[in-house]
């Protein structure tokens, strides 16, 4: 059985807590100046954060949260490189490997918001290793998977966990530092963790996939999960709403019900165009979302509390989050069709001279914490977003010939300018909500950034595709016509001076078509840059929230 034994420190810092547990003994401190007797305020007036955290177990708590968000990033690159061993192995139909890409981040999309909202109800530790241990049995069932659908139903289970991992990880940091100085350097760290795992994955996936079968990839996750599994429990406090009213399904379900056909309808438009299904989706979604939005309004404890929203520093960062990762993700959708069908480029080659950019993204989000103690929040992000749309105006210089320099530039201003905006944003977003509040905060931002690489891939991928397209003749084979890939196996099969001269106006289009969208996303950075000054300049409102700020601890 697990007890409390209530002490005060031999200093007046608070309220000291001893939590004995058979063979082990820990003791956690309550940060709390206003309420010396150690009670809680439970009515809700009190407006000073109450959140329990370790004695001096902050950053060894941090160590087992970055786990999971330093495998997740593993996890997102390692797949294009296993792609075409396990489609010579399992022989997917076209279809089935669009599946077995976007089933993960479908189903993590439209999950998290209803993830978020159940680990402030349930124990966001207790998501997290739930989530973990769901992730890890998934991974094993990925890597000896012996169909096309074994594969994407074991695809999908990784995004149901992989739903929980996320706002779990960035809801804790917000618990369990309380300071912050402290805080903001935590979610730098979390920050930088992701984008190192962006450049150590083509390494780890690269060298499994010379000595290893295809599976290898996907068991990777394993030994993390189980590490996290027993670090867990022992060194992250639990934290939930200790006041989260009754469970109402039916919100439940319309948040499931508005996420999953918004998404699903925007990735269907990415690779396939704006089609009737894909519209059809995307209303339905808006409909329900409609409704889910009316219900929350009515219920006196809502899933999820929309009052946040009337935080300036929350809705403001959500949509900054939401537009840098758009105007990113859809560099990433070009970017690498340009060094390869255009320069020439082998993959390898490509993916190294990218990994300057995921460096960039590491300083960024680490000098953010430093950066921020010497100039304004507001001011520094709207910099990090000017310095992004620098990277893309130097994107407008390239040719078909040359711009390889030229291309990494840009690419290292726009990945450390919008890993440095982003790392600020995500600590005003958890510091925004009432602690009580934390993981339907970090649901929302996370859903925030789903969304924006959807929309980016999608609209900005349209966009230059149109742009291509209407610069090639009207004699162009179809193939040829649809894509730059397309263009280049055609002009492999036709006769040396009829394939070189389609290969140069493909490229010259392609070429102009990436200098378009480089335009579009300078504008969006810069409006962004500008929307983020004036309106996370201004004077935080609070949330319209009744519930107290508080979190229970439980063993």
């Amino acid at each position: 059985m697990t007890s409390y034994e209530p002490r005060m420190r031999s200093r007046a810092e608070g309220l000291g807590i001893a939590l004995t547990i058979p063979s082990r003994r820990f003791t956690f401190y309550l940060r709390n100046k206003t309420v010396p007797s150690g009670r809680y305020k439970k009515d809700g007036s009190r407006k000073e954060e109450c959140a329990m955290v370790r004695r001096g177990g902050q950053w060894w708590a941090l160590a087992v949260l970055v786990l999971p968000v330093l495998l997740i990033s593993v996890d997102t690159t390692v797949l294009g490189f296993a792609l075409p061993y396990l489609s010579e192995d399992l022989a997917p139909t076209g279809a089935e490997q669009l599946w077995i890409v976007d089933v993960y981040s479908f189903v993590l999309a439209g999950l998290l918001v209803f993830m978020g909202t159940l680990g402030d109800r349930i124990g966001r530790r207790r998501l997290l290793l739930i989530g973990g241990a769901a992730f890890g049995a998934a991974s094993v069932l990925a890597a000896f998977a012996t169909s096309p659908m074994m594969l994407i139903v074991a695809r999908a289970l990784l995004g149901v966990g992989g739903a929980t991992l996320m706002p779990s990880t960035l809801s804790l940091i917000r618990s369990i530092f309380t300071e912050d100085r402290t805080r903001r350097t935590a979610v730098a760290i979390w920050s930088a963790a992701f984008s190192g795992g962006m450049a150590v994955g083509p390494v780890v996936g690269g060298w499994l996939l010379e000595h290893f079968w295809w599976g290898s990839v996907f068991l990777i996750n394993v030994p993390v999960m189980v590490l996290l599994l027993v670090a867990g429990p022992l060194l992250l406090p639990e934290f939930r709403d200790p006041n989260p009213g009754r469970f109402d399904p039916w919100s439940a379900l319309l948040s499931l019900g508005t996420m999953l056909p918004v998404v699903y309808g925007v990735k269907i438009a990415a690779t396939s165009g704006l089609t009737w299904s894909a519209g059809a989706a995307m209303v339905a979604g808006l409909a329900l979302g409609v409704v889910f939005v009316r219900r929350q309004r009515r219920l006196e404890q809502p899933m999820l509390d929309l009052g946040l929203f009337a935080n300036r520093k929350f809705a403001g960062s959500v949509i900054t989050n939401l537009l840098g990762v758009f105007a990113l993700v859809g560099l990433l959708f070009l970017l690498p069709q340009y060094l390869q069908l255009v320069l020439g480029l082998t993959p390898l080659i490509a993916a190294l001279w990218m990994l300057p950019a995921t460096v960039a993204g590491v300083v960024g989000a680490l000098a953010a914490a430093w950066l921020a103690r010497r100039v304004r929040v507001p001011v520094l992000i709207s910099l990090g977003l000017l310095l992004g749309a620098a990277g893309f105006l130097v994107l407008t210089t390239i040719g078909a010939d040359a711009g390889l320099a030229a291309v990494v530039v840009a690419f290292v201003l726009v990945g450390g300018g919008v890993a440095l905006s982003e790392t600020l944003t995500n600590d005003l977003v958890i510091s925004a909500a009432p602690v009580n509040r934390a993981g339907a905060a970090s649901a929302i931002s996370e859903t925030g950034y789903e969304l924006g690489g959807a929309l980016g891939t999608a609209l900005l991928g349209s966009l230059a595709t149109a742009v291509y397209q209407s610069g090639l003749p009207a004699t162009t084979p179809a193939a040829a016509h649809d894509t730059l890939g397309g263009a280049v196996a055609t002009a492999h099969a036709l006769p040396a001076a009829e394939g070189a001269e389609l290969l140069n106006t493909a490229r010259e289009s392609f070429v102009t078509a990436l200098h378009t969208s480089a335009w579009v996303g300078a504008a969006i950075l810069v409006y962004t840059a500008l929307q983020a000054y004036f309106l996370l300049g201004r004077r935080r409102n609070r949330p319209q929230t009744t519930q107290p700020e508080e979190a229970a601890m439980s063993a």
